[in-house]
């Protein structure tokens, strides 16, 4: 309550404020002299007085003397809230003066119907109330102003969406020391210019002006629950206002109250895809996994950290994490140990190209299902270490599946690219060349089922332009693009990570070996675009031509080595589907294996003597479609 009456003083005019201290001190005057005559008479008596004492000559005098004085020590120039030692100091003088001449005037001179001793217990008095009064203003207004300033300062944000979930956000962020909201939006038109829980409910249609007016620097949504299409239209409105925009957590996450400003998200980059995830096939999912023994390698990478997430709720009985990277590695198994206590994971460091270490973790923890993610996926640089590339991502599947075989693995999943296709990369052509591999396997009789699933990029993975670009963005830009017509497919990594598990149950749902599953990525992406949108998204404006004086500026680099303009997910034409909407089962040749593996022979022979050019017109010859479109820039190869 005390709260509430403070607010709208606080908000008074600098001279309002003055004139009501005015009006206090001179109430308390007049309340000293009342006092003070009942302490002389043990009495109280009339301020206008009666046939015997005349208190009102007492109060006229007060008055006339002390507000004049303290008007001219500054009384009414200080700040309560901030009172102190110094003012303490100016005011016992400032009563001094006014005591040594009420005194004079009352005691000394003497005043009609009015006791010698009230000029002696008025000022001491009026000493004690103003001290008092003073001392209560700093203490009510003091801490309460000071928190009125820092919500005054904080960054003003509106809420999109005045349904439970915004009203929920609202109330957290009531008392929060980073943001102040100030209102709501809400598509629903009976809603517009009436009050919830103390805060207007603008149209969205108003958020350009409002941004103006109230000063807006961001607007959270608090639409959890609708689909990604619509919150695509939402953002498609919003970014125009040019506002930063952040989004709220799950549903899930709002049924536990986990509400805060830590909760949401600075942009949510999945927004972009424009459609909705389907829901998984738990049968799917758990039909590999539960009461397994699973192994997966590249465990530390963003497509393994994410399969070992999903597979960690999904009860397996062991989870084996195979990563080259120590740091890698370690990150995992301590997210993992906090978000399934429970599990055994064992931490396994080693290369998947290391046939005898492969060979022993196998032989003694006894997979039944591999995740082979390990590969190294960065075109560019995989094209500075071309020898390295292929025998990580090519023979480091081929040791890993004969192994795998051997010891009796029941299914084996290549988790592969869309850069496989017609590559014009080595990173692709080698991805390729690991899923001819596993074809040609899978073609030989053995108990091992083989399967791969081929699918583009994935939102905020380590090589994703998504992260580079929220740096670029965080350092005021500009935003580098190697060129403007470049489209990709994305996904985002907890969908793509659930299609690889359910497409490499659905080997064994259907019997199948060798089978090439191609995840539905949806429409692709316009990277300039993209780029365009989380500039929008982040409050800030596109520099360019047009609007020379924008905040950050979008460079073209031009295409790095091995770089394709469009990346495509099939070979081959007619795809046939499968029992999961988003999984699509691919037609597409392969060599025999007893082609093949000779030609597997001089490609090892060619890595051993790093010989690039040898390597390359292998590629050429064993991958459809490869057709290298820049001149050999591998850093030994040129340096020899």
């Amino acid at each position: 309550m005390l709260d509430r009456l403070a607010q709208p003083l606080l908000d008074l005019p600098r001279p309002a404020k003055r004139v009501i201290a005015l009006g206090v001190d001179a109430a308390l005057i007049v309340l000293s002299v009342w006092f003070a005559f009942y302490l002389r008479l043990d009495e109280w008596v009339r301020l206008t007085g009666d046939a015997r004492w005349q208190p009102q000559w007492a109060v006229a005098a007060a008055l006339v003397i002390a507000l004049p004085l303290f008007i001219a020590h500054g009384f009414y120039r200080m700040i309560f809230r901030y009172a102190g030692l110094a003012m303490l100091g100016m005011v016992t003088r400032a009563f001094a003066l006014y005591g040594l001449l009420y005194a004079a005037l009352v005691t000394a001179i003497g005043l009609p119907g009015v006791p010698r001793s009230i000029g002696i217990l008025q000022p001491l008095l009026l000493f004690v109330l103003v001290g008092a009064s003073r001392a209560a203003a700093r203490w009510w207004l003091g801490g309460l102003y000071q928190q009125h300033l820092r919500q005054m300062n904080l960054p003003r944000v509106l809420i999109y969406g005045a349904g439970s979930a915004g009203r929920q956000l609202a109330q957290a962020l009531a008392h929060s020391h980073e943001l102040r909201v100030v209102g709501f939006l809400d598509d629903a038109r009976h809603l517009h210019g009436h009050m919830i829980n103390g805060l207007p409910v603008y149209a969205p249609d108003d958020l350009p002006a409002l941004v103006g007016t109230l000063q807006i620097s961001d607007v959270l949504l608090a639409m959890p629950s609708v689909s990604r299409a619509r919150r695509n239209e939402i953002l498609e409105r919003v970014r125009r206002a040019h506002v930063a925009v952040r989004t709220m957590p799950g549903v899930s996450e709002l049924a536990q109250g986990k509400v805060s400003v830590s909760d949401l998200r600075e942009l949510d980059v999945d927004d972009l895809l424009g459609r909705d995830p389907v829901d998984p096939v738990t049968a799917l999912l758990e039909r590999n996994v539960r009461d397994q023994v699973v192994l997966v390698t590249g465990a530390g990478g963003s497509i393994g950290s994410e399969l070992c997430r999903q597979i960690a709720h999904l009860s397996p009985r062991r989870l084996l994490l195979f990563e080259l990277s120590e740091y890698a590695l370690y990150r995992i198994e301590a997210e993992l140990r906090r978000l399934a206590p429970a599990l055994e994971c064992v931490p396994l460091l080693g290369s998947a190209c290391d046939a005898e270490r492969m060979r022993a973790i196998l032989a003694a923890f006894r997979p039944q299902t591999i995740y082979h993610a390990a590969a190294y996926k960065h075109v560019p640089l995989v094209e500075h270490n071309v020898a390295a590339g292929i025998r990580n991502n090519a023979l480091g599947t081929l040791t890993t599946a004969r192994l795998a075989r051997e010891v009796g693995v029941a299914d084996f999943v290549l988790i592969s690219t869309d850069k496989a296709v017609r590559p014009t990369n080595v990173m692709g052509a080698s991805k390729r060349l690991a899923e001819l591999i596993l074809q040609a396997l899978a073609a030989q009789d053995g108990g091992t089922r083989f399967s791969i699933v081929r699918f583009g990029n994935v939102l905020d993975s380590s090589g994703s332009v998504v992260p580079l670009f929220r740096r670029q963005i965080r350092e005021g830009g500009p935003l580098t693009l190697t060129h403007p017509e470049v489209t990709r497919y994305f996904m985002t990594i907890p969908e793509a990570a659930q299609l690889v598990i359910q497409a490499g149950a659905l080997a064994g749902e259907a019997h199948e070996n060798g089978a090439v599953y191609v995840l539905d990525m949806g429409a692709p992406v316009k990277i300039a675009e993209l780029a365009q949108r989380m500039i929008e998204l982040s409050g800030l404006t596109v520099k360019d031509e047009q609007n020379p004086e924008g905040d950050i500026e979008i460079v073209i680099t031009g295409l790095r080595p091995g770089e394709k303009l469009y990346e495509e997910l099939l070979i081959g034409d007619d795809p046939q589907p499968t029992l999961h909407p988003r999984i699509l089962k691919a037609r597409e040749r392969f060599l025999p294996w007893a082609e093949l593996e000779p030609r597997l022979a001089r490609l090892e022979a060619a890595l051993a003597a790093n010989d690039v050019p040898t390597l390359r017109a292998l590629l050429c010859e064993l991958v459809t479609g490869y057709r290298p479109e820049e001149e050999i820039v591998d850093c030994v190869f040129r340096a020899q």
